[in-house]
C-alpha cells in the first residue's frame, strides 16, 4: 500500500480536537499512549536505504510496520507501507533479535485517531510538540487542510524520528 501523508504543527491538542469536531470529523479512538521502536541491522542498512521497521504498542495492541524509501514529492510524504497486528510483542521482539535486528530508536506519543470522509487523521503530542497528521489522497488532504485553515506552506514532510533526533541533538549540544 502507498501511504500519502503530511504533518501540520498545531498549537495544542484541545483546540485542534475541538476544531476537528466542529468540522464534523468522526473520532475513531480518543487519546491513548503509544510506544514506538525502530529496528535495524547492526550495519544500519535499513536506515541507509531510507527504510524503516517499526514495532508499535498502542494501548493493548501491537503492530509491526515496514516503510519503504520516500518517493519524491514537494509537499507530501509518500512511501510504501505494510502493517500487521501481532499477538505477542514479547515473542515478536525475540523473532526480530533472532533475525539480527535490534532496537535503534524509541519514542512515545499521545495520539487520537479520527476520520473525515476518506482522510485518516491523527492528532499527536510528542517531545517535539503537537501535530496533526493527514493521510489519504493528495486532493482530499489539501481540501481538509484548507477547511482547517492551513495551506501547503504548513505541510511538514519530516517524520517524528527525524524531528526527535534533531531536537535531542540540539538539546544535547546546549
Amino acid at each position: 500500500m502507498i501511504e500519502i501523508e503530511v504533518k501540520i504543527k498545531v498549537p495544542d491538542l484541545k483546540t485542534t480536537r475541538q476544531k476537528l469536531l466542529e468540522l464534523g470529523c468522526q473520532i475513531v479512538r480518543d487519546f491513548y499512549r503509544e510506544w514506538n521502536a525502530l529496528y535495524d541491522f547492526p550495519d544500519g542498512r535499513l536506515a541507509r536505504q531510507q527504510e524503516a521497521l517499526r514495532l508499535r504498542l498502542a494501548g493493548q495492541k501491537a503492530f509491526i510496520t515496514y516503510k519503504g524509501p520516500p518517493q519524491k514529492s514537494r509537499s507530501f510524504k509518500i512511501r510504501e507501507e505494510f502493517e500487521s497486528e501481532i499477538k505477542s510483542i514479547k515473542d515478536f521482539k525475540k523473532i526480530l533479535k533472532k533475525l539480527g535486528l535490534r532496537p535503534v530508536f524509541e519514542y512515545r506519543k499521545k495520539r487520537m485517531l479520527a476520520r473525515f470522509d476518506r482522510v485518516r487523521i491523527t492528532l499527536d503530542e510528542s517531545e517535539v510538540g503537537c501535530f496533526l497528521e493527514l493521510e489519504g489522497k493528495r486532493s482530499d488532504i489539501v481540501r481538509l487542510a484548507e477547511k482547517l485553515g492551513y495551506s501547503r506552506r504548513d505541510f511538514i514532510k519530516s517524520d517524528y524520528v527525524q524531528m526527535i533526533i534533531a531536537k535531542r541533538q540540539k538539546d544535547h549540544s546546549s
